[in-house]
């Protein structure tokens, strides 16, 4: 099993940034990708960014390409969500997700709350 906890949420201004973090504990060493996905209310879940743990590899939704970047810290085996330029569509609860190599997203955290104000 893995444990992930997020932290950085908070309420922000449009324009303004946010940086979320997903510490990762428990059978790490089989993460393959480590990704970021958001839910807004009445909305579906929806993937916003994902990071290939070994070789670093980056994906993003279309959404948030160029003002959201995905990184991270393989030896406090964390990952960060730097989110600039926010806008009010970008309110949700974010969720850290981790997979081990050919299988789905199996590990969730618990979310953290990212509202941005107009």
């Amino acid at each position: 099993q893995v444990q992930l906890v997020e932290s950085g949420g908070g309420l922000v201004q449009a324009g303004g940034s946010l940086r979320l973090s997903c510490a990762a504990s428990g059978r790490t060493f089989g993460i393959y990708t480590m990704g970021w996905f958001r839910q807004a209310p009445g909305k579906e879940r929806e993937f916003v960014a994902a990071i290939t743990w070994s070789g670093g590899n980056t994906y993003y939704a279309d959404s948030v390409k160029g003002r959201f970047t995905i990184s991270r810290d393989n030896a406090k085996i964390t990952v960060y969500l730097q989110m600039n330029n926010l806008k009010p569509e970008d309110t949700a609860v974010y969720y850290c997700a981790a997979a081990y190599r050919g299988s789905e997203y199996n590990f969730w955290g618990q979310g953290t709350q990212v509202t941005i104000s107009s």
